[in-house]
């Protein structure tokens, strides 16, 4: 009797081991499942947001370089003079003819021809003049902001001025207005002067007051 007791007791034991290692197992199943479960849900919302950090840098260049090319910066085109603004450049100042393409050369066009004896080398000048910066289309420099004095160009082909007038201006008659599109080799060239920037085509309009 004593012996049937002890190995009934000895079946529970085993039964109740067992009954604890199976549930053992199976809370190390569940927190492995939950563990798996976690960082594959962390990857994927690291996933997640590394996409939409991407899609999100591309769209922002994308609709920088949209805004770039659709509204593009207004400048003069390469080869082409900015129009003269305003035109005549000042009251009772002469209409300035306008200049559509930046030439290489000196280009000289009698706009009124004048009187009397032609201008050559060594003759002494007497004149008024507008200059207009060929990228701008607006006036630097002329006579009437210095109260519409003349100045002397003498002598013609080596004065003091810039090498598209000592060139440009002869020929020039009293009383003529000529104007004359000068590059910037016949200018100040790649150094500029003043407000002049550097490279710059001039545009000038001379009034001949006197040729001696």
């Amino acid at each position: 009797m004593a012996r049937s007791r002890q190995r009934e007791r000895e079946l529970a034991r085993r039964r109740y081991e067992r009954r604890r290692l199976r549930e053992q197992q199976a809370r190390a199943r569940r927190r492995h499942r939950n563990t798996v479960i976690g960082a594959t849900a962390g990857t994927l919302a690291v996933i997640v947001g590394l996409v939409f950090l991407v899609i999100w840098l591309t769209g922002g260049d994308d609709t920088s370089k949209l805004k770039a090319t659709s509204t593009p910066s207004p400048s003069t085109p390469a080869g082409s003079c900015a129009p003269i603004t305003p035109n005549p450049p000042a009251k009772d100042q002469p209409t300035v003819p306008p200049v559509t393409t930046k030439p290489a050369t000196l280009q000289v066009k009698d706009v009124k021809v004048g009187t009397g004896a032609a201008a050559k080398k060594g003759s002494s000048l007497s004149v008024t003049y507008i200059g207009i910066s060929c990228s701008t289309g607006k006036v630097f420099d002329a006579s009437y902001e210095h109260g519409g004095t003349p100045f002397t160009v003498s002598p013609l082909g080596s004065a003091g001025v810039i090498a598209g007038w000592n060139q440009g201006l002869i020929g020039v008659k009293a009383g003529g207005i000529r104007e004359l599109i000068i590059p910037p080799a016949l200018g100040y060239g790649p150094q500029g002067s003043g407000s002049i920037a550097p490279n710059e085509t001039l545009i000038f309009l001379v009034t001949v007051k006197s040729v001696k």
